[in-house]
């Protein structure tokens, strides 16, 4: 009978993770172009944090969220609103902390996710090759 694996061990499969190719997205640096979503009920949003809401969705990295980031990007806008007006907790700027990391918007988690951004290159002029 073989020998049992430890998983604690360090070379141990365990700690090895999924293998994951090196691919890499490419976001327009222009941004996304899809219509904003409306702005979660159940609070007075203020003008601020309305820009803030249109802003963050109109980002490169909102190119790759679908509706269920809604409320993380709404939680996002609340914290730092609170951050910004010197009203938030620790535990508050540690949310809104993790918020943007797992919406991909600081070069932390941009790399961890294979996400770069990148400006639209223009196409290069067709060549002619003599004699064809």
């Amino acid at each position: 009978m073989p020998k049992a694996r430890n998983p604690a061990k360090p070379y141990s499969r365990a700690h090895r993770g999924p293998a994951r190719a090196a691919a890499v997205v490419d976001l327009p640096a222009d941004g996304c172009t899809l219509p904003v979503p409306d702005l979660p009920p159940g609070r007075d949003w203020t003008d601020a944090e309305r820009i803030r809401w249109e802003e963050l969705w109109q980002s490169p990295q909102a190119t790759q969220w679908d509706d269920a980031a809604r409320g993380t990007v709404a939680v996002l806008v609340v914290y730092e609103s609170a951050i910004l007006r010197g009203e938030a907790s620790a535990w508050m700027a540690q949310e809104a902390r993790y918020a943007g990391e797992a919406l991909g918007l600081t070069p932390r988690a941009m790399a961890a996710l294979g996400w770069r951004i990148v400006e639209e290159a223009e196409p290069e002029p067709a060549q002619h090759v003599a004699g064809w």
